[in-house]
């Protein structure tokens, strides 16, 4: 008999070589596949995926420009001279800064305040008012006069057309003078150009200020 057979002649069942994986084997390595998989969506830049989030619009950046000078407490005029406002331009509104301008006691009338203002305008602000970030639009060729015969009373003639001038460079001068109180009446100032144009009454008000590209006028004053 071979031993391949049974006592009976039967032939016998060859033996298993291999024993199946144990279960929890079988979960270890799944639960290991799953690790790698997270960590490489994890750390993305590092396996050459690009990111594909969609990007929020958060809004307009805070403004870092505050409009204000550092000086310290304002201090006396010296003699013959007087403090005055002037408006320069700063984050697109109308902004007032302190000036201290000489003017001539021994000329009368509005237009030697009217000068003073207008060179104050004309001039480039200060170190400490660009750091602010204060501007002026106003041309250093701009000139003031006094009223043309027959003008009303009070009238100020510019080296220029008003209308003529950028829309921010007039609004600083309507509110610089209408402001001022040697030449302004209620808030307006009457100005005219060089030539026979009537001069019309010019408002500075709150929307001039905050919005300087247009500023509004009571059309042009009837001559006396």
């Amino acid at each position: 008999m071979r031993r391949s057979e049974r006592a009976d002649g039967t032939p016998r069942r060859g033996r298993r070589t291999g024993r199946p994986a144990a279960p929890g084997n079988r979960r270890a390595r799944a639960v290991a596949a799953l690790a790698a998989v997270v960590a490489c969506t994890a750390l993305a830049a590092g396996c050459g995926i690009r990111s594909t989030s969609v990007p929020v619009d958060a809004g307009a950046a805070p403004s870092r420009v505050p409009c204000r000078t550092s000086s310290g407490q304002a201090s006396a005029p010296p003699q013959e001279s007087i403090a005055v406002r002037i408006y320069l331009v700063c984050a697109s509104q109308l902004v007032t800064v302190e000036r201290t301008v000489e003017v001539d006691e021994g000329r009368s009338g509005p237009v030697p305040v009217a000068e003073a203002l207008l060179d104050e305008l004309r001039r480039s602000p200060s170190a400490d008012e660009r750091r602010a970030g204060f501007t002026t639009d106003v041309p250093s060729g701009l000139r003031v006069g006094g009223a043309h015969k027959g003008d009303p009373t009070g009238t100020l003639r510019l080296s220029e057309q008003p209308e003529d001038l950028p829309a921010e460079s007039l609004a600083q001068v309507v509110c610089s003078y209408a402001e001022s109180e040697a030449l302004g009446t209620g808030g307006s100032v009457v100005l005219g150009g060089p030539g026979t144009y009537a001069p019309r009454a010019y408002l500075c008000t709150s929307e001039t200020k905050s919005r300087p590209d247009n500023v509004p006028t009571l059309g042009a004053v009837e001559l006396s």
